[in-house]
């Protein structure tokens, strides 16, 4: 019996020597790393902020959110300038400004 027991522990420490290599990468066939998103970026970015400020719990939550949306906020505001600037340019009035902002604030930006 107690054969069979030592038997048995040997072949499933033999598994999982097994499973583990299966489970790593070969030495020479390592994948390339991609480089983070603009998303990725500014939560590191504002992780680390956070982090420094010692910030937890529900005051942690709150800050991240306000840093991560402020990134859309400040090229929303920067788009709006954008389209004011050049319906002031052609001096569009009225309906027609109106047109021409909600047009030129719906259009994707480049890039």
């Amino acid at each position: 019996m107690k054969k069979l027991l030592s038997l048995l522990a040997i072949a499933g420490l033999a598994l999982s020597f097994t499973a583990q290599a299966a489970d790593a990468p070969a030495a020479g066939a390592a994948a390339p790393a991609k480089a983070p998103t603009a998303q990725q970026s500014r939560m590191k970015t504002c992780n680390a902020d956070a982090g420094n400020k010692n910030l937890k719990g529900d005051e942690r939550k709150a800050f991240m959110k306000e840093c991560l949306s402020a990134d859309k906020q400040a090229k929303q505001q920067d788009k709006m300038k954008s389209c004011n600037a050049e319906a002031g340019s052609k001096n569009l009035k009225g309906d027609a400004r109106k047109a021409f902002m909600k047009e030129c604030l719906s259009n994707k930006p480049a890039g």
